[in-house]
């Protein structure tokens, strides 16, 4: 519980952007916020709740990122908060904002374009080489370095490179 004169909005408000800082353990340079994974943060009887969605069900990340908000939180000095996981809705891909989606271009991992899941279902997925830019690529394996992800191959410069899969 916190103790002092806040307000119920500046509670919220501050523990929001205490988790928004969390970072993905398997990709750094994502914050869970970018990733849309953290949901909600809501304030209870002057305890903090704050709900995230795994990327896929059974990520093994989640644990951690659960462990890294409380500790961002008692750092920020608002005490440890219940970390809650929803499942429902599913997390999607659409979820990502696009300073996200840049955030893994610039790291080298293509993004997923913004309603990438749909195509996927359809088999019209154009993913654009981070290196170069080309849409001339092809699926190496479904799997990649971590289970987000798939391998895949540009044949215009020939370089591999990990695709954040749709969701």
């Amino acid at each position: 519980m916190v103790n002092g004169a806040a307000s119920d909005t500046e509670l919220r408000r501050r523990a929001w952007d205490a988790a928004a800082q969390v970072v993905d353990p398997e990709i750094p340079v994502l914050t869970i916020a970018d990733l849309g994974v953290l949901r909600d943060v809501s304030i209870r009887d002057g305890e903090i709740e704050v709900a995230i969605t795994p990327t896929y069900s059974g990520c093994p990340a989640m644990n951690m990122i659960a462990v890294e908000i409380e500790l961002a939180l008692e750092r920020a000095g608002l005490g440890r908060p219940v970390v809650r996981t929803v499942l429902s809705p599913a997390w999607t891909t659409d979820w990502m904002s696009d300073d996200g989606r840049r955030k893994l271009r610039d790291y080298g991992i293509a993004p997923p374009r913004p309603g990438g899941g749909r195509r996927a279902l359809f088999g019209v997925e154009e993913v654009a080489c981070p290196q170069c830019g080309s849409t001339d690529t092809a699926t190496l394996s479904e799997f990649g370095s971590t289970s987000c992800k798939a391998l895949w191959r540009c044949n215009s410069c020939r370089e591999p490179f990990d695709y954040f899969k749709c969701h």
